[in-house]
């Protein structure tokens, strides 16, 4: 009797296990899903968008258009992301994303060996298609299928030529960039030098610093002391610009210099409407997000992508400090 009744509590504990297991399982699975939203169910497709800059004005108008766009096509876009430097999280939202076999992501590019192994190695072994949007990263080191976003080449190009039109053709010009040199601000550069190449009296000199207040702050003192004559400023980065400004106005007259930057960082258009820069070379986020996630569902509805070596490529345009006048 006794040795039933042991055999009976014995299987009742291997069952109650079991269950147990079982529902930790489960629990693990569930907390690497995305969050499902109200009518994820009626979905098509299941898409991702992650972004390292979230809550800036530049990718707030992004997702917004991103999201309206997949409403009309039958699909749920979730919106992740991280603030500021915190690469670790943007990469870790990647994995999970990755982890949970969404239907498609749509991603900042971060031109890192991290970010290329994720999307060339473990978004490829379960065949999740990735679109750079905004930022791009070599297409031999990702494997991502298309990049939507304006051409850092032709950026760097038009924005130099506004400073040539202002400034003439001679001067002594700093070109501030930060230190990881990633891909997006090699292509800026490359399309900078290309245009001043052109002026032989123009003479530059490029500077890198880590995105630090302090850091930043330094390097513009030290360039200045190299370079007294110095006559204009392009902040390759505009996570730089506010900080080169500020530095620029506690040694002189900031109108004293041509000064231009890029308009993905929310500092820099209150510096263009105060008079303290020049000129921002303005993209097309609203379009950007649009795009990205029609691309991403013709890939998923087995559609050619239009074959366009540098991706989709979204309007620029110079805004100037007499635009605000």
């Amino acid at each position: 009797m006794h040795k039933k009744v042991s055999v009976l509590l014995a299987v009742v504990c291997l069952t109650l296990l079991a269950f147990t297991l079982s529902s930790a399982v489960r629990f693990v699975e569930s907390a690497h899903e995305l969050p499902q939203s109200g009518n994820q169910q009626h979905s098509k497709y299941r898409l991702v968008l992650i972004t390292s800059d979230m809550g800036t004005p530049f990718w707030q108008k992004l997702g917004t258009s991103a999201e309206l766009e997949a409403q009309s096509l039958d699909a749920t876009l979730e919106i992740w992301g991280s603030y500021g430097e915190d690469r670790e999280s943007f990469l870790k939202q990647l994995e999970i994303a990755i982890d949970s076999r969404v239907d498609g992501i749509i991603v900042q590019g971060i031109d890192t060996s991290e970010f290329n192994n994720l999307t060339k190695v473990k978004a490829a072994f379960y065949g999740i298609p990735i679109i750079t949007v905004a930022s791009d990263v070599p297409v031999e080191e990702s494997l991502r299928k298309m990049y939507v976003g304006s051409s850092p080449i032709a950026a760097g190009q038009m924005l130099a030529r506004q400073l040539v039109h202002n400034l003439g053709e001679q001067g002594t010009v700093v070109l501030m960039g930060d230190n990881r040199n990633e891909y997006d601000q090699r292509q800026r550069l490359a399309g900078i030098k290309q245009v001043l190449a052109q002026y032989p009296n123009i003479h530059s000199l490029y500077v890198q610093t880590p995105e630090v207040r302090e850091s930043i702050i330094a390097a513009t003192q030290n360039a200045m002391n190299k370079l007294p004559n110095v006559s204009a400023f392009i902040s390759i980065d505009a996570n730089l610009t506010e900080a080169m400004v500020q530095e620029i106005s506690q040694r002189a007259r900031v109108e004293s210099f041509k000064i231009y930057s890029f308009d993905d960082n929310p500092d820099v258009l209150p510096l263009l409407r105060s008079g303290k820069i020049d000129g921002i070379l303005e993209q097309s986020p609203e379009m950007m997000g649009k795009v990205s996630v029609q691309m991403m569902i013709k890939w998923l509805k087995g559609s050619p992508l239009p074959i366009q070596g540098e991706g989709y490529l979204t309007d620029i345009h110079m805004r100037t400090a007499a635009d605000e006048q």
